[in-house]
């Protein structure tokens, strides 16, 4: 009777052991949540920049190392604390430079971009992908349209009303998409929550050539346009 009553765990033994077990199974269990959580969160975290430039490291009057200028007097300014790329509001002509790594598709190039007008005349400015005979969005105010070009031609446009003497926001991108390539580009105000359309889609059937991300700009108001927070960041998919 004593042998077999010593196989038999009291009550409250019993409870404290299968309390033992369920809560190291649920910790168990929680500690893989977590790590779910974890990778989860590095899934879909936002692809590191390839390039990025605020200025703030650049000495005034100077133009950072790392950007190739095409044509303009670019150089660093500065205004209540805040720095900046600044073409000249004169010789009135187009301007431009590169920056950033050479790619060819699956990349997004974005920018902050100041500009005001003078009576009827209106500066005109963007940025764009591939090279200097590659792919640009920029603002018409004239027209008062966003026009997206490539090389020197205009290859699509959305209606755009621009506001002078105020930031405005630029985004373009190229990605592959069955057989062929999607230019989409889009411009805001920078006060504004950045629209979820694009203003701009257009369909290339000849993959891009690579090249370096660019801005520009042509200051037919006789004005300064500015430039700042300029990134390049490839496509999450």
């Amino acid at each position: 009777m004593n042998a077999a009553s010593s196989n038999i765990q009291a009550p409250e033994k019993l409870q404290t052991s299968n309390f033992k077990f369920a809560n190291n199974y649920l910790g168990s269990w929680c500690l893989v949540f977590l790590w779910c959580l974890v990778l989860g969160s590095w899934s879909f975290a936002a692809a590191p920049a390839l390039y990025t430039n605020n200025f703030e490291s650049t000495e005034l009057d100077q133009v950072p190392a790392d950007m190739l200028v095409l044509d303009g007097a670019f150089a660093v300014k500065q205004q209540n604390g805040n720095k900046f790329l600044e073409l000249p509001g004169a010789p009135l002509d187009t301007f431009g430079l590169l920056f950033g790594p050479a790619t060819n598709a699956n990349v997004t190039v974005t920018a902050r971009i100041y500009g005001t007008g003078k009576g009827r005349r209106y500066p005109s400015f963007g940025v764009g992908l591939n090279g200097a005979g590659g792919y640009k969005i920029k603002i018409s105010p004239s027209k008062n349209a966003l026009e997206l070009s490539k090389g020197d031609d205009v290859i699509a446009s959305a209606p755009f009303k621009w506001q002078s003497g105020a930031w405005t926001k630029f985004k373009l991108q190229i990605r592959p998409e069955s057989g062929h390539w999607k230019i989409e580009g889009k411009a805001w105000s920078d006060s504004s929550k950045e629209p979820e359309k694009w203003d701009i889609a257009f369909d290339e059937k000849t993959e891009p050539a690579p090249g370096r991300a660019s801005i520009s700009g042509s200051p037919y108001s006789g004005t300064p346009i500015r430039y700042d927070d300029l990134a390049v960041t490839p496509i999450s998919n």
